[in-house]
């Protein structure tokens, strides 16, 4: 049985990053199935041409596809219908983060014949195997199928989480790495690992939640760090993006890696939590420090207590927590990202106005903090802000044609123009309150902004940031047209 893994494109312009996930599945069907992987982001016009000459070179047997929202479901949908049209007989297995939360959607389309849901790596393996057998892949926990008497997706729940200590390596060398290799502010050759799965909280407006449902599983200190060095010596890495869900849980584990990998000279960057980082000891942010720790990702969410309590952050994250976590970074060179959600139900505007003068207290506390904003996105998660969603009028869509609208491709992406919560009006203030911190305080992550440019861009938006008039910023939107300044989110990463 011949495997091919499919990659669909989901960074026009920019350099990919590294397919761990299929990578993760290459590493389990290496020895028992043929596997060849194709990235639709390293092929130079329609990726369907290059999957479709490997399915026939490798007389594939089964394509399996990774699927994000946004640009990569954008794709996957034709993609995979024009593979039913050219290869009826091929099974077509969808994963990753979109089918594992709308898998019924997935399985009502006749493209698609399974979802392996979750951290799928061992249910993917498992089908696989049956489906070689001559079995017919029902019945495996994490496999989610389409009952052909019905036409309607049969769900056999999430599977069990396999332990990323436990699983193979990466066969790195079957791919071309050199290419996902690129320039950002932490270095000239930057490369993406993941080394844990899950997250052991459960905020209630993540998709991650009803993945893992409060699971954390990681590779230890030392294999994670001998990953990292084969990334620099063999590959020729200096910089390292960590994708993990929540890197920084343990502080053993984090600090015995920063010690490991401290004669590297990296620079690196990872997700973590505000009031765990907050606790950990000075010894180990100095670890890090040292190791080439530059910034750390983190969901403040809000700016007062009662709606972090509403999103059920959990743990002690508390809004004083998250301008000490800002100030306390600051004395090790360290900088914080700190995303917001805005524009949660049941009161949008309230929540916005109190969200944006925290931020004001954070940008007080630590000017360097690099500040993300999110529009509030529902996840299917019952019984949580997706309620007050509802009562707006909000449902997701029901079939894949609906989910490609140009409405929930923004969405997606969580910078939505359509969500009924959300006024036009609220949507300006908040763009025009972005518009201003961004060139009163240009994001270090955009490497353009040194010199005088980034005094040019700090001189047009400090009259504004000081004196809050934040409504019309017609200079700014030519700026940012013609200087082409950017949210922080979409310049680093």
């Amino acid at each position: 049985m011949h495997v091919v893994l499919y990659n669909p494109p989901s960074s026009a312009g920019r350099k990919p990053i590294v397919p761990c996930s299929l990578l993760a599945l290459g590493a389990l069907l290496e020895g028992r199935h043929g596997w060849s992987l194709v990235d639709g982001n390293l092929v130079d016009g329609d990726p369907f041409v290059a999957l479709d000459a490997e399915v026939r070179l490798r007389q594939a047997d089964l394509v399996g596809v990774t699927v994000m929202p946004g640009p990569q479901l954008a794709d996957a949908v034709p993609t995979s219908r024009r593979l039913r049209a050219a290869h009826p007989k091929l099974r077509i297995v969808w994963g990753g983060y979109f089918p594992s939360q709308h898998a019924e959607v997935a399985l009502a389309d006749d493209a698609v014949d399974f979802v392996v849901r979750g951290h799928g790596e061992r249910a993917f393996l498992g089908l696989c195997d049956a489906l070689a057998a001559g079995g017919d892949g029902r019945g495996l926990q994490g496999v989610a199928w389409r009952d052909p008497s019905t036409g309607r997706g049969v769900d056999e729940g999430m599977p069990q989480i396999p332990h990323p200590g436990e699983q193979p390596p990466y066969p790195w060398r079957r791919l071309p790495m050199e290419r996902y290799l690129r320039p950002t502010f932490l270095g000239s050759r930057t490369i993406g690992h993941h080394s844990s799965y899950g997250c052991p909280f459960f905020c209630n407006f993540c998709a991650v939640v009803n993945m893992v449902d409060g699971a954390w599983l990681a590779s230890s200190a030392e294999r994670t760090a001998a990953d990292v060095r084969t990334l620099v010596r063999e590959f020729g890495a200096n910089a390292v993006e960590f994708y993990d869900n929540n890197f920084f849980v343990a502080e053993k584990r984090c600090r015995a890696f920063a010690t490991a990998i401290t004669d590297l000279g990296v620079r690196w960057w990872g997700e973590g939590r505000i009031d765990t980082m907050l606790a950990w000891h000075d010894d180990t942010w100095r670890a890090m420090a040292d190791s080439g720790l530059a910034m750390v990702f983190m969901g403040a969410e809000a700016g007062d207590d009662a709606t972090l309590a509403r999103m059920n952050k959990g743990g002690k994250q508390t809004a004083q927590a998250t301008l000490q976590l800002a100030e306390r970074m600051a004395r090790f060179g360290v900088v914080p990202e700190y995303s917001f959600v805005l524009g949660s139900p049941p009161d949008p505007e309230a929540d916005v106005a109190r969200t944006l003068a925290f931020v004001r207290r954070v940008k007080e506390v630590n000017p360097s903090t690099e500040v993300v904003f999110y529009l509030y996105t529902p996840v299917p998660l019952e019984g949580t802000l997706l309620e007050s969603a509802r009562q707006t009028g909000f449902a997701f869509p029901t079939t894949l044609d609906g989910w490609l609208a140009s409405e929930w491709q923004g969405f997606a992406q969580r910078r939505s123009e359509s969500m009924p919560w959300i006024s036009a009006s609220l949507r300006e203030k908040i763009r025009g309150f972005e518009l201003t911190m961004n060139a009163a305080f240009p994001t270090s992550t955009d490497a353009r902004n040194r010199g005088l440019r980034r005094r040019a861009l700090q001189t047009l938006g400090r009259w504004r940031w000081d004196s809050g008039m934040y409504r019309y910023p017609y200079e700014l939107k030519a700026a940012a047209r013609l200087l082409r300044y950017r949210r922080p989110e979409t310049s680093g990463f």
